[in-house]
């Protein structure tokens, strides 16, 4: 991790507004895109940026105003933390942890030249957090429990056969638990 430039990882093609764009179409393109943020930008230059925070603080504080009249940079932060293209994914790493930021703008010679978020570095190395493994698991389980929900299942369980001990869904056959494999070998 120590020889890996953000340059490497990060996302080259960022999603973007102007300074004049309001605050309603701000959130449209954050909804189409499927993210959390936009940047603003002018004749490549970094200028701020937009969160769906911002936008909601805006219609809680500016409930009077119609989100069409407020424009970008209006809200946006001043100071904004950004990142250098040469610097490796420890130090993004760092900088994330102690500013509690999930995305960093790259910025070289003035100019935005991308975005590093914290999926470009799990995608790149997913063995920074093991933690996924778990959150998979849990994710799988949930994924289980709702598909028993759905199909209405009530005799069904997870958990270890009783004949043939792998971890499945079991049916209650003879007053033991049984995974369906085992259930039709009898």
């Amino acid at each position: 991790m120590q020889n890996i430039h953000v340059s490497e990882i990060m996302t080259r093609d960022p999603i973007i507004i102007s300074p004049e764009t309001n605050l309603l179409e701000c959130a449209k393109k954050m909804v189409k895109k499927r993210v959390g943020s936009v940047l603003i930008v002018t004749k490549k230059k970094l200028v701020g940026f937009i969160s769906r925070k911002d936008i909601l603080w805006a219609l809680i504080k500016k409930s009077k105003e119609d989100l069409s009249k407020i424009k970008a940079i209006d809200i946006s932060p001043k100071k904004i933390a950004t990142i250098k293209p040469t610097a490796t994914i420890s130090d993004v790493v760092k900088k994330m942890k102690k500013l509690k930021f999930d995305k960093l703008p790259v910025i070289q010679d003035k100019e935005l030249v991308g975005v590093v978020t914290i999926r470009d570095i799990l995608n790149f190395n997913p063995e920074i957090y093991p933690e996924l493994d778990e959150f998979a698991k849990v994710r799988e389980e949930s994924k289980k429990l709702k598909l028993i929900e759905k199909l209405k299942i009530t005799n069904v369980l997870d958990g270890i056969c009783e004949e043939c001990g792998n971890r499945e869904l079991l049916h209650r056959q003879d007053g033991r638990l049984i995974c369906d494999s085992c259930s039709s070998s009898m």
